[in-house]
């Protein structure tokens, strides 16, 4: 994955997220913090060129992005522990989520189907790469997790090998 379409979120939500961050970090699990801002991916590809990129934009013009709530505490299935606060899927999310797909399908190069329609799973990432150990103590440091009413302030495309952002709407 090269280019991801994210999710950046309001000051607030993203003092939060820092936050949860921070006590990880004190528990002696790793979180990216200091690494990269908090989001949501929307969309991955090995390439989002220049037509894609006009393509979102002309589509997220149109819609209405929804807060989201951050609610549930999670791990991924696999080798690679993650651990992740899960957004509330909802009819707002999901049709935001399928139109910036309908934007993007036949524009990108090598799309990531863990983001496709149906099988997107929408989370902000609060620790990854652990051990078993370090997942259980991320787990018991966060519980009981609080939702998290995450405003979206920006939608960018990023460059996940750099980290450079290219906004594509601010709200």
């Amino acid at each position: 994955m090269a280019h991801a379409l994210v999710f950046f979120f309001d000051d607030r939500t993203e003092s939060e997220i820092r936050g949860l961050w921070q006590r990880l970090d004190a528990a002696g699990v790793p979180s990216p913090n200091g690494k990269q801002r908090p989001h949501v991916i929307l969309a991955a590809a090995g390439s989002i060129p220049p037509a894609a990129r006009k393509a979102v934009r002309s589509e997220l013009d149109l819609l209405s992005i929804p807060d989201l709530w951050l609610h549930t505490l999670g791990t991924f299935p696999g080798e690679d522990r993650t651990l992740l606060l899960g957004a509330v899927v909802d009819a707002e999310l999901l049709a935001v989520h399928s139109a910036v797909h309908d934007a993007l399908a036949g524009r990108v190069q090598n799309p990531s189907a863990y983001y496709f329609p149906g099988g997107w799973i929408p989370h902000c990432t609060l620790a990854q790469g652990l051990t078993e150990d370090q997942l259980a103590t991320g787990f018991r440091t966060l519980q009981p997790p609080e939702a998290v009413r995450a405003a979206i302030s920006e939608v960018a495309i990023v460059d996940t090998r750099t980290g450079d952002a290219e906004t594509v709407l601010t709200r």
